[in-house]
């Protein structure tokens, strides 16, 4: 059965991958606000604050991929092809029963896929491109310090 019904669990699964893409980009503007902090340009912070941030968010990623897929083996179906790759392994735990836990497996599989490749490269794309524009150019917009006016003396 090639099909997939949305549960509670999975719901939940979509719920903790939306963190964790809020994380990242949490994680990011941290970075961005900290090479700032240290003189950096716009265009300087940004850089290095996106390759400051992926090895977090790229290892955090890894991680909850890695407990979605056993949590898919553990409980999904016998014929899954997480079920087929771990069967080795759970074979020494018993049988493995089916359940709404494959949901919240499968749904955290993809929603951390799917937020770290629309996540990291969209958001660097974006924020990158809009950086470019004269009206975004203040560090204040990306957590530096604000732009002091100049005034002729007065």
């Amino acid at each position: 059965n090639d099909s997939f019904t949305l549960t509670i669990p999975g719901i939940a699964g979509i719920i903790l991958a939306v963190g964790m893409g809020v994380d990242a980009n949490v994680i990011t503007n941290e970075r961005i606000k900290e090479e700032l902090a240290a003189g950096k340009t716009i265009d300087g912070a940004l850089y290095i604050g996106f390759k400051r941030a992926f090895s977090a968010i790229f290892d955090g990623n890894i991680t909850m991929l890695i407990i979605a897929v056993i949590l898919m083996g553990a409980f999904g179906t016998p014929d899954s092809w997480a079920s087929i790759i771990l069967t080795p392994i759970f074979t020494w735990f018993g049988v493995s029963t089916a359940g709404s836990i494959y949901a919240f497996g499968y749904t955290l599989a993809v929603g951390v896929v799917l937020n770290f490749l629309f996540g990291i490269l969209t958001t660097r794309l974006m924020t990158m491109s809009i950086s470019r524009f004269k009206a975004f150019r203040n560090p204040a917009l990306y957590g530096g310090k604000k732009k002091e006016v100049q005034t002729n003396g007065k």
